[in-house]
Parts: C-alpha cells; structure tokens; sequence
C-alpha cells in the first residue's frame, strides 16, 4: 500500500514537470470555452485540469491524495480532520489551535463532495453537539470559536459558517437522504434558516438575523456591535439560488439575496485591480477596521464566489469581467510570485505566494475565457497540497478548490418521487 502511495506521488510530481517545461503544448492552448448554459441547468461540471491538458488518472489520483492527506495524513504535520470516540469528528485550525465553524462547514461540505457520509455525520454531530447554541438569543447559530475539546471560545456567530452549513445539509439531504433525530438533513437545515431569519421577532437583542432584511445583505456578524456592515466573501449568490429553490420559507427572499450580492461585487471591487476588501459597508465602500478594508485572507474567496456562481447560474455578466480584471492584476504582479495581501488599490502588503490564493484564483478560470487564465491552473496544480503548522486556510481552500476544478463539486438535487 505505501509503495503505490509513492508511486502516485512520484507520477503527479514527474507529470507537473514535464508540463511545467512544455513550451510547445503551452503554446498550443485555446481559450477556455465556458459552457452556453450553466452546470444548474445541465449537470455537466468542468473537468477544468484535463481542458487545460492534464492527464484524467492523474488528476483523480491526485483528488484522492488530497483527501488522504487532509483527513488521514500524519497528525502532527498534515491531517485536519480529527475523530472523537466513535461518532464525532472536528475540523482543527492548527495555526491557530482552535476549531471554527468556518472549518467545520467546509469540512462539511467537503465530505458531501467525496461522498463520504461517515465523516460527514461525525464532523456535523460534534458541531451539532458542542458549537449550536441550543437556547436563548443565540439559538440554531454556531460559536466560530471553540477549543478542540468542545468548550466555547468565543458564541458569537460568523456568518460564512451558517451559510455553509446550511447549503451542506441540504446538498446532503438530496444525495444520501434524511436520517432520524439530528440527521434529518433537510429538517435540521431548515431550522437553521428559521432561527437564523427570525431574530427580529422577539427579545433576542443584541443577537440579529443573519442578513440585513432591507439591505438583503449577509452581515458580518449577527449581533448588534457587527451587523451594521458585510463581508464580501461571505456572499454566496449560487448558494441563495438553492435556497430559493429548497428552503421550507423565506424563498423569494433568497432569490433577491442572491440577486443583490451579483449586484454589489462591482460595487466591493476596486475600478483598477477589481481587488475586494475583507470587510464593507452595505453600499460596497471599504470598512476600515483593523486593516480590514484592504484585501486580506478572507477576500481570498471572491473569486471562487463569483466564478462558481457564473458556472453554476451564468445570471451576471459582471462576474467573468471582475474575474478578468483580479486575473490581469495578479498576472502583472508574478503569476508565481504574487503575495497574499494587498490594498484594493494594489499595494502588496505581505509576501507570501499562499496556496489557499493560489486555489481561488485558479478557480476563476471556470468565469474566464481568456488564454491567459490557464496560468493560474498550472500554478495551483504545480502547489503542494499544504501541508506543517499552517495547513488549516490553506488546506480547505486548496480541497475545495481543486473539488470545483475537475468536476466533483456539484449540485445534488432532490430526487424526484
């Protein structure tokens, strides 16, 4: 078992080589050709690493090793996911030695994508059990923070963790269906929905809904010091269109969700780099706090947002054109070099070459049809899957992104009776 563990290894590495220094076949690359209609409508998904002219076998060996490594890798330097006594699991943060409902989330909705209902049900009950507030205010919201053995840190909510979460359960619902108790998916998700929509009704303060009704915005926290304002990569418009669709309630409401965040992408991006800060007023503008209007860790995630909802929906023509605009600035910045943090007007703020980046940006090839966007599929490909003391952002990042790239981050649908 271990020397065809190796031998996978030896073959990506030997395979990213010879494309690495294939002047001829990089020569011989077209644009990419995005589908007429989006994967909602056609359910066929990209298999963007073979377009880009990666062998197939290669390109699931190497999904597989993804997994391998970031679920059942060495403990100390590569796993992220880590069982509890029979039936619990959690997602660790390993830089930061804390669990997050951010982590959690994405390791759900990871495990829905590689059909693995085992480590699905064991990451969703230790959430389920430890981090959902069960009363008061905070009901059917997460704590983000909590230490790895199942004590609250910090019970406020981060938005992008419900989001996940909810679209998870319900993607889980539709490919495996309900169980009984805590895993009636569709049940469980709905409530979340519920509880998380419905906290203008009663005396809940200083505990707020999830989104902004009037502004049909998601906020940056649901709670009165940090509702006031959004965070970019928190909108999730392909995420609300399924929502409209499967939501118990609130399904016209979830549609223009959708819609207004397709709407303020232009407005988040800056007019030059199309750069996006991590935290913004409801009008789009940068909220500076705490550095916090420049582009940072979280802004990594727009163009995965919008990119994914462009293959998905194709409803904005904004999205391919800000996907292009934040390609061209980071190819001018180094398409190998480039760093991880900057101010939306351009300034490099760190230096880094992050992997968790390196996957978003790749990622945006699925809303471009420039030739030039297939550097950035090289460069992700070529990444290491990360690995050491900082695995965390980078590694869920890297899974999710390589997951959308060859096809197998897809949209399980109800079945029809």
């Amino acid at each position: 078992m271990k020397n065809t563990f190796l031998s996978v290894v030896m073959a990506l590495l030997l395979s990213s080589a010879l494309y690495a220094q294939n002047d001829v076949w990089q020569a011989t690359r077209k644009k990419p050709v995005i589908p007429a209609k989006g994967a909602f409508y056609t359910d066929a998904y990209r298999n963007v690493f073979v377009e880009a002219g990666y062998s197939g076998t290669d390109v699931s060996a190497k999904l597989e090793l993804i997994w391998q490594q970031l679920f059942y890798g060495d403990s100390l330097t590569q796993r992220v996911y880590y069982p509890v006594g029979t039936d619990e699991a959690y997602i660790y943060d390993t830089g930061n030695r804390d669990v997050r409902s951010e982590g959690m989330s994405y390791g759900m909705m990871i495990c829905v994508q590689m059909n693995k209902q085992h480590e699905f049900d064991r990451l969703w009950k230790w959430a389920k059990t430890h981090m959902q507030h069960q009363s008061g205010a905070r009901k059917g919201y997460f704590a983000w923070q909590m230490d790895r053995h199942g004590k609250i840190i910090d019970p406020g909510a981060a938005s992008d963790g419900e989001e996940y979460i909810v679209t998870a359960l319900m993607l889980a619902a539709n490919r495996w269906g309900n169980g009984v108790g805590i895993y009636n998916y569709s049940k469980e998700a709905n409530e979340i929905l519920r509880l998380a929509t419905t906290k203008d009704k009663g005396d809940n303060k200083p505990i707020t809904n999830l989104f902004n009704i009037s502004e049909k915005q998601v906020v940056f926290v649901p709670s009165d010091e940090a509702d006031d304002f959004t965070d970019p990569s928190y909108h999730l418009p392909a995420f609300y269109e399924l929502w409209a669709l499967w939501a118990d309630s609130d399904n016209a409401f979830w549609k223009q969700a959708a819609k207004k965040s397709r709407l303020m992408f232009p407005k988040f991006a800056h007019k030059d780099t199309g750069l996006m800060p991590d935290y913004a007023n409801f009008d789009g503008t940068p909220k500076h706090v705490g550095g916090h209007g420049d582009f940072r860790f979280d802004a990594w995630r727009c163009v995965m947002n919008m990119a994914v909802d462009y293959a998905w929906f194709r409803k904005s023509g904004s999205e391919p054109e800000l996907i292009n605009k934040i390609h061209r600035f980071f190819m001018n910045q180094g398409i190998k070099t480039y760093g991880n943090q900057y101010t939306v007007e351009g300034k490099k703020l760190d230096l880094p070459h992050s992997a968790g980046l390196v996957a978003c940006n790749a990622v945006g090839v699925l809303g471009s049809n420039r030739v030039e966007a297939w550097q950035f599929i090289d460069d992700f490909y070529n990444t290491p899957i990360p690995s050491g003391l900082y695995r965390y952002y980078d590694g869920l990042l890297y899974f999710i992104s390589y997951l959308h790239l060859s096809g197998n981050f897809k949209i399980y649908k109800p079945v029809k009776p």
